[in-house]
């Protein structure tokens, strides 16, 4: 099963000629005159907020911008009350919004009065993978152990994922889909509370991404079994057990026929200007240069393409297509499209 027509664009190592953002704020027609908020519209602990505040951290260290910058988890909703805070604040360009495929699955599941085209598009900073994980006390070493002993047992194997009729869940519908199982789905306010669950044996397995699960790979909590991208990832420094990011196989390669990636990207609030988006633009370059970026890149596997402008606007668009497809195939859109 397709999940994700969309082709990783290989790894955005670098960003261009030297930025030069040590000790060096960023300099545009434009700049902030109070501190600016960014809105995680998910729970703590979770991918997106950990990339928020590694990037309050770089910007912070390496003085990036004069004004502070604050981070505030908006769960509400499935993600819709940090949307909304947005959508509400036009004209107020202190603040930005740390995207995730809530972006999509959030109004099309909720129909809350809400779309990204509320929003003005700032850059792609990444994408973020997906992993099948499993207690490492259990038995399954791989995909087909697992897959094997749910279909024996439909409906008993718990899958915890972040949210209702969001990645996660559309994830183990389409896995249930592409090999004729059955889960019972377990939702919780964000990747890292889903991590605890599984380690504490609370849930069977999840498909949290890797920086969410990292940490408790490395513990000896979990096991990885497969990753939702259509080829390895190209990470090979040993993480966990002698084996690398790069060691994952693919799910499809494991006869689990789905592919997903989700966006790591940034928007401002509406009627934003080309001024204020370019400062926005060039602070994250520079962010996107310095070795605590790359760490954070490294320890959670993440495809570095990074996106602006029009090319960014239509990779959303397109990624909202494929969402409002992925969702009706799953019979979780709350109205008619």
């Amino acid at each position: 099963m397709m999940l994700s027509s969309y082709r990783t664009l290989g790894l955005a190592l670098g960003v261009g000629a030297s930025l030069g953002f040590a000790s060096s704020p960023a300099s545009a027609a434009w700049e902030p005159t109070r501190p600016v908020e960014i809105v995680v519209p998910a729970g703590t602990g979770g991918g997106a907020d950990q990339m928020a505040r590694t990037i309050q951290g770089i910007i912070t260290k390496h003085n990036l911008m004069k004004q502070p910058l604050v981070v505030v988890n908006k769960a509400g909703g499935a993600g819709g009350e940090g949307f909304l805070d947005l959508k509400g604040s036009a004209g107020n360009p202190h603040k930005l919004v740390i995207t995730l495929s809530n972006l999509f699955t959030t109004p099309l599941g909720t129909g809350i009065p809400f779309s990204h085209k509320d929003l003005t598009p700032v850059a792609m900073m990444a994408l973020d993978e997906f992993i099948l994980w499993v207690n490492a006390d259990s038995p399954y070493k791989s995909v087909k152990d697992y897959i094997e002993a749910v279909k024996a047992k439909p409906g008993e194997f718990k899958m915890g994922g972040t949210g209702s009729k969001q990645e996660d869940q559309i994830i183990t519908v389409a896995i249930e889909k592409a090999s004729n199982t059955k889960f019972t789905y377990i939702p919780y306010r964000g990747g890292g509370e889903v991590a605890v669950q599984l380690v504490g044996k609370h849930v069977d397995s999840t498909v949290n991404n890797p920086i969410e699960a990292v940490a408790q790979w490395r513990g000896g909590a979990v096991r990885p079994l497969c990753v939702f991208d259509a080829k390895p990832l190209p990470y090979k420094d040993a993480v966990a057990d002698g084996k690398s990011w790069g060691d994952i196989p693919t799910c499809k390669s494991q006869g689990l026929d789905v592919e997903y990636v989700m966006l790591r990207g940034f928007f401002t609030s509406p009627k934003a200007t080309k001024e204020q988006v370019d400062y926005y633009v060039d602070v994250f370059k520079k962010v996107r240069e310095t070795p605590e970026w790359q760490s954070l890149m490294k320890d959670g596997a993440f495809n570095q393409t990074m996106m602006v402008g029009p090319e960014y606007s239509a990779w959303v668009d397109n990624e909202q297509k494929r969402h409002q497809s992925l969702m009706k195939d799953a019979g979780f859109l709350a109205a008619p499209q």
